[in-house]
């Protein structure tokens, strides 16, 4: 596809401020530096993948936020939240996955991804009002699913740390997991996004499958998959494919 075309594939897929959005993600130094790159992301990653139905323009960027945030890309960060903006992610789904992945990716990188989105709200005149309560009424908790997780850490792991299996159980799963500016599968779309760009993808059967039970279909994470690709590497979501692949077919069974 030339540029002419994925422009125009661009401009039918994510009209208006999304286009525009989905266009400035893209710094001025790929023509300037690697012309050949810049060719690859307009032709294919912008008008090929980021224009697939298969996965909405919405899920894409905020699947792009949690894996940039998760390798630490805090330079390219700003603009993929700038796009997930445009594009249908509320500052309150931001700054919750936020928070979701510092759990799953470490402080540091929420704490250096409030860095990079600070200047984002301020521009936008986002304030504390527009975003999630420290203290919300929660989601209600599937307890029987929730005690046979618990149960199976504690069997597991309860004479290693009984500290991790702890807060897992008391921070993550009875708080965080409820909190309700991120919907369940929203939730777990970006914490398998997160694995996935971290390289961890022993960690992903379960979070995969959690996340189709919350409705992300098989399609959208073959999709999710695809999209990565371009932003975690090939050979980490060639370690995820596996994975993928006997999370699917168990679930087909």
């Amino acid at each position: 596809m030339n540029t002419t075309l994925a422009a125009s594939a661009l401009a039918l897929f994510a009209t208006g401020a999304s286009a525009e959005a989905l266009s400035r993600s893209q710094p001025e130094s790929l023509d300037r530096v690697a012309p050949a790159l810049a060719a690859y992301a307009t032709d294919d990653l912008l008008g090929k993948v980021w224009t697939g139905a298969e996965l909405s323009l919405r899920d894409r960027a905020l699947v792009t936020f949690a894996a940039l945030m998760t390798r630490h890309e805090t330079d390219t960060l700003a603009r993929h939240a700038d796009l997930a903006l445009e594009a249908g992610v509320s500052p309150a789904e931001l700054s919750e996955t936020i928070t979701h992945l510092a759990f799953y990716t470490g402080w540091g990188n929420a704490i250096a991804a409030t860095e990079a989105l600070a200047p984002i709200y301020d521009a936008r005149g986002i304030t504390m009002a527009d975003l999630p309560a420290v203290s919300p009424e929660l989601l209600p908790l599937n307890a029987e699913a929730e005690a046979a997780r618990d149960a199976m850490v504690t069997a597991n792991f309860g004479t290693v740390s009984p500290g991790v299996v702890e807060t897992t159980r008391d921070i993550l799963f009875r708080d965080l997991w409820l909190r309700p500016d991120l919907a369940p599968r929203d939730r777990s779309m970006v914490t398998v996004a997160a694995l996935i760009a971290a390289g961890q993808p022993e960690q992903m059967t379960f979070h995969l499958n959690r996340a189709m039970d919350n409705g992300l279909t098989q399609t959208e994470a073959g999709a999710m998959l695809s999209h990565l690709a371009f932003y975690a590497g090939w050979p980490k979501v060639f370690s995820a494919l596996p994975v993928a692949k006997a999370v699917f077919e168990a679930r087909a069974q």
